[in-house]
This record gives C-alpha cells, structure tokens and sequence, in this order.
C-alpha cells in the first residue's frame, strides 16, 4: 500500500475450534505486524495458543471442544437412534444452553471490546451477535465466510442455479427464527430497534464486507453470480499462518528415508475409535504398499500398534507435510482442503459434516480427488478411492490446480488491506 497508513484500533472474534480461529489469528497478526491496536477474542480453549504467537486475547463463550462434542453427539443419536426422545431432548436442551450462554458471551465480551474500535471483524459462528455490536457501535463490520454462505446457485449443483439460490435463502429462515428470541434480546440491551428481515440481507444492506476465504477456482461460477456484490464480497483465498511445530523436522528426515506417504489427518474431532482406524489405514496401505503418515489432531493414538511403514504424530505444519506426500487423506476442512489444493497432491476427503461433505464435492469437480462420508468408509473403499486417486491423471491435475491457488502470505496481506480500507471509510448505515 502507498504511504504510511495512521494506526487504527481493531477488535477481532473468532469461536470454534482451531481451524475456524488460526484465520482470524493469522490476520490479527498481520494487522499487528502494520502497527495497529488490535484486540482479540477467541474460545477459552485457544486462549493459550493466541497468546503463544504473540495476540492480547479475552476468552468469550465455552470451551469450543465441548461444545463441537455435544453437538456430535446430537447429530449422532439424530442419525442412529432417532426414536429415542428423552435422549434427544437431553442432548438438545444442553445444546441450546451452551447456544445461548456463548451468544450472550459474545454480546457482553465485544459490546465492551468493541468500544472506540474502528472495525470489528468476526467469523462465521457468533456473526449475527457482532453484527448487533457493530451497528451499536456505529463501527463497520467485517466477516470471513469459509464457504459461500449468502444465496448462491453453486452450493446444490444437482438443482437449477435458481432454485438452488431459492433453496439457500428459504434454508435461513428457520435458523433466524429459532434463534430470533436471543437477537431481540440482545437488540433490547443494545437499545437498538427490533430487527426485521433475515441477517443476511441486514448485514449486506448495511455495507458489511463480507471475505470470501477460499479461491475462486473452487466455485468458478461464483464471481460473475455475484457481481452486483464484487466489492463486498472478495475473494481472497484461504487464511493460515503455516506454523511450524517441533515435530517437522523428525518427520522430514522420515519422509526422506523411504518413498513418499499417504498422509491421513482428520483434524481436531476425534475419530470414533482409534484403534479401528488405524488398524484400517494400516491393512490398507500394507494391501498398496504404501507408507503412512498419520496425524492424529483430536484422536489419541497412543498405545495403538502399528508397523515401522506408518509414522504417527500429534501436530504437523501441514503446508510443508503436503507437498513431499504421494497423497493426502483428511476430513475437509476448509483450510486443510486449501493446503492440499495448494500442495498439488491427489485428496481423499471422508467427511463427517455438510460443509466437509461441501469441500469433498469441490475436490472431486477439480478431478484432483475423490470423496465420501467417513461413517461409510471401511478398508475396502478405502483401498479403491486410494487406487482411483493415486492414478497419474490426478497427479497431473492437482499439480495444475496449485499453479491457480492463491499463496497464504498475500492472502492475509489482501485481508488486513481490506480491513483499513473499510475501517477507514467508516462505510456504516
């Protein structure tokens, strides 16, 4: 950017768990390094990882891995044991308590952290919350969307593009509706008026950039769909800081002993049980003669047997393991499907939620992988959608793929340049 920008005050939220936060983090930083104040919230549970690369956090809300359990096991007993109500009830009762209680947190912990600030910038959960703090504040309001939230034609590729755009909008009714109690709440304590209309529409009409994280390859059609919308709605690519952890190096040297792995990662849910799954990887690759490479994220492996051809460890810098991998099995989160992308690698994405079943979809349009739901997997389709992947074809494709990705360090870079710039405009309704 030309010239010196004045230093600003930002104050920035991010709930979930580690992959919904590091993106709000990595920008925090960015903004940081320019010389800005920023002022950051984050669940309690990450309190200690912000602080570890150098933020000034407050915790808001609970702990992101309770919450994300509860409502596993919800979604579980929804699909397998529907016909027991007094359990489903339990389960729904303490999800909502845990919905509200983080919604009021988040009122109570941005309303004051917001004050004097001159942009407030939040992810996707707790956005409808901050979007009520912003308008109290008179301050513009920034969200980061992994995935296109707003009515688009491109979620539903099965319907025409306008009745899958229809289906969006329609699908957003119920959700405000059920939580519409909460925001007039919120809206009284703010003294703001009662809010009339679904979210989305309030928070676009009010000027609100809205950051697409991810790459426009992804969703070729989305661009030219949105474009009475291109300003407020960039694409920008997917956020990561790339950290480095201390087991890097060791896997390295291992990966540079042998022929290139497999690496599978499901990142921060658990699996439901270790042992199976690693036994299935195991028979797996022995059945390919393939090494593997296992990151375990939120499932302990620990005291599970496995052969000297598979190498477990609990974090990785995924965008340097990537690369030097044959190919890479995971759950589809939206950033670790972006560092795939970009490590031109063939993916397998075993999803266990719609948005992870969302970037499975992308993966297998691309042609530079294929998909299914993790519930559904067992050693012998793991062994086809292996030998399907491995072909030389998704090679080729996925190493064209990454020549069209964006690169994570200009990524944050173009978001902190779009955080001053609508912070300077104070662009508010």
């Amino acid at each position: 950017m030309e010239g010196r920008i004045a230093a600003m005050k930002f104050a920035l939220a991010s709930y979930g768990t580690r992959g919904d936060v590091e993106p709000c983090l990595a920008v925090g930083i960015e903004l940081l390094r320019r010389g800005h104040e920023v002022r950051m919230a984050v669940p309690p549970d990450l309190v200690g990882f912000a602080e570890s690369i150098g933020l000034a956090v407050v915790a808001y809300g609970p702990d992101a891995r309770r919450w994300q359990d509860l409502h596993r096991e919800l979604l579980t007993h929804l699909r397998r044991n529907p016909w027991k109500v007094r359990d489903l009830r339990r389960l729904w009762r303490d999800d909502w308590q845990l919905f509200t209680r983080s919604w009021r947190e988040t009122s109570t912990t941005l309303t004051s952290m917001a004050d004097g600030a001159d942009l407030l910038f939040t992810g996707v959960i707790g956005e409808l919350a901050a979007a009520n703090v912003a308008e109290f504040h008179a301050i513009p309001l920034a969200t980061l969307h992994t995935y296109p939230m707003r009515a688009n034609g491109q979620l539903a590729p099965f319907l025409p593009a306008p009745l899958a755009r229809s289906a969006v909008t329609v699908a957003e009714w119920p959700n405000w509706l059920m939580t519409k109690k909460l925001e007039d709440a919120q809206r009284r304590e703010l003294g703001l008026p009662k809010a009339k209309g679904l979210p989305s529409r309030r928070i676009a009409e009010r000027g609100s950039l809205e950051i697409q994280g991810y790459d426009e390859i992804c969703f070729p059609g989305l661009p030219a769909e949105w474009t009475k919308w291109k300003d407020q709605r960039p694409f920008v690519g997917a956020l990561t800081m790339e950290l480095a952890t201390e087991a890097d190096d060791d896997v390295a040297s291992w990966v540079a002993n042998g022929a290139p792995p497999i690496l599978f990662g499901f990142g921060s849910m658990p699996v439901e049980s270790a042992s199976d799954t690693l036994a299935m990887i195991s028979s797996t690759c022995a059945q390919l003669d393939q090494r593997a490479l296992v990151v375990s994220g939120g499932t302990d492996f620990s005291g599970v047997p496995h052969s000297g051809d598979i190498k477990v460890v609990g974090t990785l810098n995924l965008a340097a393991a990537f690369p030097t991998c044959r190919a890479v099995v995971h759950h589809g989160g939206s950033g670790t499907t972006a560092a795939s992308l970009r490590a031109g690698v063939p993916t397998l994405i075993l999803s266990s939620w719609p948005d992870q079943a969302l970037w499975g979809y992308v993966v297998n349009r691309l042609n530079v992988g294929e998909t299914r739901r993790f519930s559904t997997t067992t050693r012998e389709t793991l062994i086809a959608d292996l030998r399907t992947i491995l072909a030389p074809q998704y090679a080729a494709q996925a190493r064209e793929v990454a020549s069209q990705m964006s690169k994570p360090t200009e990524s944050v870079a173009t978001v902190a340049d779009l955080l001053e710039k609508s912070a300077r405009s104070r662009r508010v309704g």
